[in-house]
């Protein structure tokens, strides 16, 4: 399936936000909004596992929607500590209006998109290498898929172990990943294939 990317700006809290937009061929069955890594780490919408994400949702018919958070790339503002990007990317939800979003993200991504899932109604959420050693990341939905990374030295599996064992929510292991998933990229994609109707 080829698909194709536009770079699109709408109106965010603290001012414009770029978005990268990746449109599958044929009408997109919904939209999955992926969230980027830290900002203050070089988290960019540019990022290969946020790319490898937004590619394999495309592969299944949804529009991926990339937005940098605020101070990064041509996105106004910036960085608010992990409030003001939840605000970033609960005005982007509301851009893509659309019965069917799926949350996904990488990291400090994946904790934001954690957070605004208590605000919004999501189809379905993704979290990659979630980052709940640095952040105080909620609940989320039963069905969200998680991935962690076996060597991840950025978040310790035991940490997302602790937080996903109260919530009965089972871990997708990625054995020898680190928390960039470095030469396991197929590895990813190839779970959301194989975990997404």
């Amino acid at each position: 399936m080829r698909a194709s990317t536009r770079r699109e700006f709408i109106a965010g809290p603290a001012g414009k936000i770029e978005c990268a937009v990746d449109s599958p061929v044929g009408t997109a069955r919904g939209a999955a909004l992926v969230a980027h890594p830290h900002p203050q780490f070089g988290g960019t919408l540019d990022n290969k596992v946020v790319q490898t994400l937004a590619k394999a949702f495309v592969e299944l018919g949804y529009e991926s929607w990339r937005p940098n958070f605020r101070g990064i790339g041509a996105s106004e503002g910036r960085f608010d500590e992990g409030v003001g990007e939840i605000d970033d990317l609960f005005a982007v939800y509301e851009k893509i209006n659309t019965t069917l979003v799926v949350l996904a993200g990488f990291s400090f991504g994946a904790a934001m998109q954690a957070k605004l899932s208590t605000r919004v109604k999501a189809e379905r959420m993704l979290l990659v290498g979630v980052a709940v050693s640095n952040f105080t990341v909620p609940k989320v939905p039963a069905g969200t898929l998680v991935i962690h990374g076996e060597q991840d030295e950025t978040v310790p599996l035991a940490a997302v172990l602790d937080w996903a064992r109260p919530q009965e929510l089972p871990v997708v292991l990625v054995p020898g990943a680190d928390h960039y998933f470095h030469r396991k990229l197929h590895l990813l994609r190839g779970i959301v294939h194989a975990n997404w109707k």
